[in-house]
């Protein structure tokens, strides 16, 4: 389930409503289980939404109450043989392969940024695609990193 930014003046508090949306549904489904996230990104873009655009029904609040971060846990329970603990280098360590060849925050944002400035509806939509390949990517990472955990 993708919260996408729309184009516009207010795709970004669209977004965040429909995120919220799906959050609710998720809750609203399993109850109280945990968001896990890797570093510190998701608790911090979460607290400033909630402040820029409120959090009428206490959803934002919920979700941040139940976020599990995995770097600290990861960090805490096991030594790597890594240079660092950044989510792309642990995510090979455990056998994790990408699809995309370019990809990464700065090159999401980057590509994001040209969508917004083209007016070709073909090449917008072709950027959006990888930019949400990008993010399933880091979700299916993270969770291969957890169930990698799990199996220590």
């Amino acid at each position: 389930m993708a919260a996408v930014s729309g184009f516009g003046p207010d795709g970004d508090r669209q977004s965040w409503e429909e995120f919220l949306q799906i959050a609710k549904g998720i809750f609203d489904q399993y109850g109280d289980i945990p968001f896990i996230h890797w570093a510190s990104y998701e608790k911090t873009c979460i607290s400033k939404y909630k402040k820029r655009y409120g959090d009428p029904d206490g959803i934002a609040d919920r979700v941040l109450a139940n976020l599990c971060d995995l770097l600290p846990l990861t960090k805490a329970c096991i030594v790597l043989p890594l240079p660092s603990y950044s989510l792309k280098v642990v995510e090979e360590y455990v056998g994790f392969k990408r699809t995309q060849e370019e990809y990464g925050g700065d090159w999401a944002m980057a590509m994001f940024i040209e969508a917004t400035e083209t007016q070709d509806k073909t090449k917008r939509d072709e950027l959006m695609g990888k930019i949400l390949t990008y993010n399933e990517e880091e979700l299916s990472a993270t969770w291969a990193i957890f169930e990698w955990l799990k199996s220590r």
